[in-house]
């Protein structure tokens, strides 16, 4: 008879979560302390995005005894030992990032200093601390072909941008890791991830804030362009099940039913009650026109696949947005 068990069961006790204060890491903490287990919380709190949002998903984490907080970057390795040293951590869920293609073009240092030192550090803490489980969270963004759906094993040595360059230099190290010192990796590959309480830069919440508005919403390019859009809990929930043994592997996390921009517009306008106005500008060079994830090697050895459909997922980011209108649209929003 063959053996049955839950892919979310993780042995470990204590979980470090960089990026604890993001989005996926505010999100990933939340679950794994609903799980009764005990978060070790890791977060700069910087303002490439207002830190007002931030606080507030810190503060919800803080209300939970099994969650502990550290003030520290990840690219600070005198700083992030100490972390260690303070606490025996069985597992590292690494979401700590700078995040956004064009951003990465405008500053690359700051992206090399977090993604590909920060996630250097955590694994060479990780090896001396004998951490039993490391995960990486990587991105879909390496996928820089049209060959479609993108597999595991589909090209990624050609970024677009310094983002996907550094995210690659990070899952290269994770490789060499478990080669030289045995650590059990996973990486994870997102797709385009929303919901409630998302980043504030990313498309949903820039059309939501300016479409309440009544200001034009900044397209780039037509809108045909499409995305593999995932709702944050099924994120989360891949993320947790990646916890499990699996020596060294590459999971895509996505919906794996692409959708083009126009279409989540459309979305919007329906339960924001409001029609967009749009700007349009050029498609940025860095930007790729299409994303779609193979994801049968998560359903196979995590036993995970998205349950959440997008038109209902949108609904949910919509009235997250209207219940709290008043604080989002107090935050400093960048163009």
């Amino acid at each position: 008879m063959k053996k049955t068990f839950d892919h979310r069961q993780f042995r470990g006790r204590t979980i470090l979560v960089t990026g604890c204060a993001g989005f996926i890491g505010w999100k990933v903490s939340q679950q794994i302390l609903e799980m009764n287990k005990r978060v070790i919380g890791v977060d700069n709190m910087n303002d490439y995005y207002d830190p007002a949002l931030k606080r507030w998903r810190l503060a919800s984490l803080k209300k939970h005894p099994g969650f502990t907080f550290y003030r520290t970057d990840i690219g600070n390795y005198k700083k992030l030992k100490k972390v260690f040293e303070a606490v025996k951590v069985d597992a590292v869920i690494n979401l700590a990032a700078r995040a956004g293609v064009r951003a990465s073009v405008e500053n690359p240092w700051v992206y090399l200093e977090t993604n590909t030192k920060g996630s250097l550090n955590l694994l060479e803490c990780s090896k001396v601390h004998k951490v039993k489980k490391f995960v990486l969270a990587s991105t879909s963004s390496l996928y820089a072909s049209l060959d479609m759906p993108f597999q595991e094993t589909s090209r990624t040595d050609t970024p677009l941008a310094p983002y996907s360059a550094t995210k690659k230099g990070a899952e290269a190290l994770c490789h060499a890791y478990h080669y030289l010192f045995g650590l059990d990796i996973s990486i994870l590959r997102y797709f385009t991830v929303y919901g409630p309480a998302g980043r504030p830069d990313m498309s949903i919440f820039k059309f939501l804030k300016n479409m309440d508005a009544g200001k034009a919403i900044p397209l780039y390019g037509d809108g045909t362009q499409t995305r593999d859009f995932t709702y944050i809990d099924d994120i989360a929930d891949g993320t947790i099940r990646a916890l499990r043994p699996t020596g060294f592997e590459i999971f895509n996390l996505g919906s794996d039913h692409p959708v083009k921009l126009n279409y989540v517009i459309g979305l919007l306008e329906k339960h924001l009650g409001k029609k967009a106005k749009i700007k349009r500008y050029k498609l940025h060079p860095a930007d790729v026109t299409a994303t779609w994830a193979h994801i049968d090697k998560a359903k196979k050895m995590l036993g995970w696949q998205p349950t959440m459909p997008l038109e209902e997922g949108i609904k949910k980011t919509v009235d997250w947005f209207l219940e709290n209108r008043e604080f989002l649209l107090n935050l400093t929003w960048k163009e």
